[in-house]
């Protein structure tokens, strides 16, 4: 009882006061209250690491677990399947752009961290670049014109244990990918709805609903799993995506800088002093 009505409390905090509800980009939101901070301790414990179950996530690449794909788009995911059998995968992430929505959460190899604070969830993933993703809990309605970024614009709620999520302004050149190989860019109008809930005391599952109207036949339902780690060896760590494109060096007064590292004619590195 002590727990539903704490929860029932934290819903009348993040929706008390119309200008933080209905927010605009120009208006201030406010700092979250000691009680705000307190009511965290009543949401569902999603601290720790979390690794993705790779294993589920190859299940989903084909079969009738898969998308939907439109017929026109089915002839595309069906060739980039072939040349990854065929020793010459595409690689959509080797560029140094983030993964974007759906993918950081359908096909990332690397870890995700959940930082729940008062107003929002923060979702940190380990790659190249290191991920952000901020999803409002503030009470917020969706923009009507949010701009366009990889991540999207997020706006969720809290349902007992589950957090619900919505997710538009996504870009048009963000991947709708089953695997690090397999994708066909959303091409505009891919919308993303979450449910983010624990089934059992370290496993989470995100079941997601995928609208892409330029892609897809109907909305595709699937679900990902997620397995919690505290070991310190499992802690995000960071990556710097062009670190490589350059090597160690001093200036002219002998400070520690990084230059760039000169290329061959094919695009191959070279090393120092080539």
């Amino acid at each position: 009882m002590r727990r539903g009505w704490a929860l029932f409390s934290i819903g009348l905090a993040l929706l008390a006061g119309p200008a933080c509800v209905q927010a605009q980009d120009n208006e201030i939101v406010p700092a979250p209250t000691a009680a705000q901070w307190a009511a965290i301790a009543d949401l569902p414990d999603f601290s720790g690491t979390w690794l993705p179950d790779i294993g589920d996530q190859k299940r989903q690449e084909q079969g009738p677990d898969s998308p939907p794909w439109k017929p026109d788009v089915q002839k595309q995911v069906d060739h980039w399947f072939a040349e990854e059998d065929a020793g010459r995968p595409r690689g959509l992430l080797v560029d140094c752009l983030p993964h974007g929505m759906p993918s950081l959460m359908l096909i990332t190899h690397n870890a995700i961290e959940f930082l729940v604070t008062p107003g929002r969830v923060t979702v940190l993933g380990e790659v190249d670049g290191n991920r952000l993703r901020r999803i409002h809990t503030d009470g917020r309605s969706m923009p009507e014109d949010p701009d366009p970024s990889f991540d999207g614009y997020s706006v969720g709620h809290w349902e007992g244990d589950a957090l619900m999520v919505e997710t538009t302004a996504i870009l048009p050149q963000t991947y709708l990918a089953v695997s690090e190989a397999v994708g066909i860019p959303s091409n505009g109008g891919m919308t993303v709805s979450e449910r983010i809930h624990l089934i059992a005391p370290d496993t989470m599952a995100v079941d997601m609903e995928i609208t892409a109207p330029e892609l897809l036949t109907r909305p595709w339902k699937t679900r990902r799993i997620y397995n919690r780690s505290r070991d310190r060896i499992d802690e995000i760590q960071e990556g710097v995506c062009r670190q490589g494109d350059f090597h160690e060096d001093t200036d002219e007064y002998g400070n520690a800088i990084y230059v760039p590292t000169t290329s061959s004619d094919d695009g191959n590195l070279l090393p120092p002093g080539s």
